[in-house]
């Protein structure tokens, strides 16, 4: 349960290492151990521990790529049944997030869905099962830049350890990946670490041509890479979900500040009275209270919902308790 002493927390050193992928997925071992002053034998038997072991995933996305359109559901489900529902969303497709609350009578999920049309799954399916009581379904109007699981960044290193990791590039709303791109990307998308050799191998192109356009990629944004890793093993076991009743003429601004907060690795704006959810990831139940008493209670909302969560069922990674981060 969320809360719950995890013993197996990564040292300082090996989340440090995690920290650095997060600025640069394809980060060599030998400008990681340059830059944050580690022996380089250390680091790359490290890396190779910590991504032999499936401890960290690296991922490839395409960079610019819009988001989906969603929704988000919390759903009360009889006590005990709350694993048998989450089960069986968990292999839809269609919803790459589940997780059970702490209580265990309530289920966080995001659905995949078109706007403006009725989800066979929200109107018909879920209302008609049994062991579910009610069905919130709100549509996501907005996410924020920087607010996302895919942005959020491990607070341990210095900003300027920060900067020499990150990669410089250019971004052109206009540019897009042609078909050889869109190739690479795809070889990339389970292993954001692979070599060109291996890259060319699954692709069929020359290992000359690949590692040229790799380097084209990242220089133009269009090549990131997420960093899956289990935040309990970051000494972060706290995982909750906040839904917030902000009025409307302050939403974008409130959004905006909570996106930078190093705690908070989701923000969203939805339809529906809770109009703004957060998510964050904390060490303690008291470093929650104080998120919600100073940071959240000091910009005047007026209402404010917790989710706890108990178990993380269903992440984009595909495995329980993980969320990305991307550089």
């Amino acid at each position: 349960m969320s809360g719950e002493p995890i013993e197996d927390v990564l040292d300082l050193r090996d989340q440090r290492l995690i920290a650095a992928l997060q600025c640069d997925g394809r980060l060599t071992a030998e400008r990681a151990a340059e830059v944050l002053g580690l022996n380089t034998r250390v680091v790359h038997r490290r890396l190779a521990a910590l991504l032999g072991s499936g401890t960290v995933r690296v991922c490839a996305r395409t960079g610019g790529a819009p988001y989906p359109p969603a929704m988000l559901l919390r759903i009360s489900v009889l006590r005990g049944k709350a694993e048998t529902v989450a089960r069986a969303l968990a292999e839809r497709d269609d919803i790459p997030f589940v997780d059970l609350s702490a209580s265990g009578d309530e289920i966080g999920a995001i659905l995949i869905a078109e706007p403006g049309t009725p989800n066979r799954l929200v109107f018909r399916q879920l209302p008609a099962t049994g062991s579910v009581v009610s069905v919130d379904a709100q549509t996501v109007l907005h996410v924020f830049e920087g607010g996302t699981a895919a942005d959020w960044r491990l607070d341990v290193l210095t900003p300027a350890e920060r900067t020499a990791l990150t990669p410089p590039h250019r971004r052109d709303p206009a540019d897009t990946p042609d078909r050889t791109d869109r190739g690479i990307l795809a070889a990339l998308a389970g292993d954001g670490r692979a070599t060109a050799a291996v890259v060319a191998r699954r692709t069929g192109g020359a290992e000359s041509t690949v590692r040229r356009r790799l380097a084209s990629l990242r220089e133009r944004g269009l090549l990131l890479t997420e960093v899956h890793v289990d935040a309990r093993r970051l000494g972060l076991p706290i995982d909750a979900n906040l839904r917030m009743r902000v009025p409307p003429g302050e939403l974008d601004a409130l959004g905006r500040r909570l996106a930078g907060h190093p705690a908070v690795h989701g923000v969203l704006a939805t339809t529906g009275a809770a109009n703004l959810h957060v998510a964050v990831w904390l060490r303690s139940l008291a470093d929650l209270y104080a998120f919600l008493t100073r940071d959240i209670g000091g910009l005047g909302v007026p209402s404010v919902d917790t989710f706890l969560v108990g178990r993380a069922v269903k992440r984009p990674s595909g495995s329980p308790s993980v969320s990305p981060v991307v550089s």
